[in-house]
């Protein structure tokens, strides 16, 4: 590898605020806020929108789509041809 031209390697925070998670792992990404976490370092902290923790996948409160209505609604507006 050539030196100097590859980003940081470091321990980050991902927190995800609406349901109260968060995990520490290692990232190129660099963030200005700052967490302590439960081991007492500093790190820094990326706030995310959707984590495992929120998303309705992980969660079990995913919706299932009704994809034959679809198709027949397709199907009487543009008409098989």
């Amino acid at each position: 590898m050539k030196k100097g031209i590859h980003p940081g390697y470091h321990p980050v925070v991902f927190r995800d605020p609406g349901a109260g998670f968060a995990f520490l792992t290692r990232s190129t990404i660099t963030s200005d806020k700052t967490i302590v976490w439960e081991d007492g370092n500093t790190y820094p902290v990326v706030d995310v929108d959707v984590s495992s923790a929120s998303h309705p996948f992980y969660t079990g409160r995913s919706r299932v789509l009704d994809t034959a209505g679809r198709v027949e609604r397709f199907n009487q507006r543009y008409g098989r041809a």
